[in-house]
C-alpha cells in the first residue's frame, strides 16, 4: 500500500534519478573549508561531527513535518540538504587533519556513502596497515556508483515509507536517522583522514 502511494506521488525512477544526480554533483564540486590544521585534530573533528549531526537532524526533521503525501515531496530536497551538510563536514574534517590539499572526489564519496555500501568502494579506498591507499576513479565509475547508491537509497526510503505518512512520528524518525547517518559519515572521515593517505 505504501509503495503504491509513493509511486503515485514521486515515481520511483524519478526519485532514483534525482538522488543519483545529486550524488554526482556532490562529489564533483568539493566544498572548500574555512577550517585549518590544528594540533588536537581529533577533538576538533568530533566537535564538527556533533555540530553537523545536530544541523542535519534539525533540517531533516523540519522537512519531514508536512503531513501525509506532502511529506514525500520534500524527500529529495531533504536528502540533498543533509548531504551538503555532510560534504561540508567531511571537507572540514579533512582540513583539521591537514588533508585539504589532497581531498579528492573518491575520498568524498567514500566518506559520504561507505556505510550505505562498503562493497561498492572496496577497490577505490583500501586500508593497508596504518594507511589508506586511494585509487583514482574514472568519471564512469563515479556515475555508476551514484546510480547504484541512488537505487539503494530509494529502496531504503520506500521500505521506511509508512512512518513518513504520520507527520510527527515521521519527523522524529527522520530526524533521528539523519543524526545517526551524519555521525557515521563523520566516523568514516575521521578514520580516513587521521591516517596517512597514499594516492595512486
Amino acid at each position: 500500500m505504501v509503495k503504491k502511494i509513493i509511486a503515485a506521488v514521486v515515481p520511483t525512477h524519478e526519485l532514483r534519478e534525482q538522488l543519483s544526480d545529486a550524488i554526482s554533483d556532490l562529489v564533483l564540486q568539493l566544498p572548500p573549508s574555512k577550517e585549518g590544521q590544528v594540533t588536537h585534530a581529533h577533538e576538533r573533528a568530533h566537535a564538527l561531527s556533533r555540530t553537523a549531526s545536530r544541523q542535519a537532524s534539525l533540517l531533516a526533521g523540519s522537512m519531514a513535518l508536512p503531513p501525509g503525501i506532502l511529506g514525500w515531496l520534500t524527500i529529495p530536497i531533504e536528502l540533498m540538504g543533509v548531504w551538503r551538510l555532510q560534504a561540508q563536514m567531511v571537507s572540514d574534517i579533512a582540513a583539521v587533519y591537514g588533508k585539504s590539499a589532497t581531498l579528492s572526489r573518491e575520498q568524498m564519496v567514500y566518506c559520504l556513502f561507505k556505510h550505505v555500501s562498503a562493497q561498492l568502494f572496496r577497490d577505490v579506498v583500501v586500508r593497508v596497515g596504518e594507511r589508506y591507499v586511494v585509487q583514482r576513479a574514472s568519471m564512469a565509475f563515479i556515475q555508476s556508483a551514484a546510480q547504484t547508491l541512488g537505487v539503494k537509497i530509494t529502496k531504503t526510503i520506500i521500505g521506511k515509507g509508512a512512518t513518513r505518512l504520520v507527520p510527527l512520528i515521521g519527523a522524529i524518525g527522520v530526524s533521528a536517522y539523519a543524526y545517526f547517518d551524519t555521525t557515521q559519515v563523520a566516523k568514516t572521515a575521521i578514520e580516513l583522514f587521521s591516517r596517512d593517505i597514499v594516492l595512486e
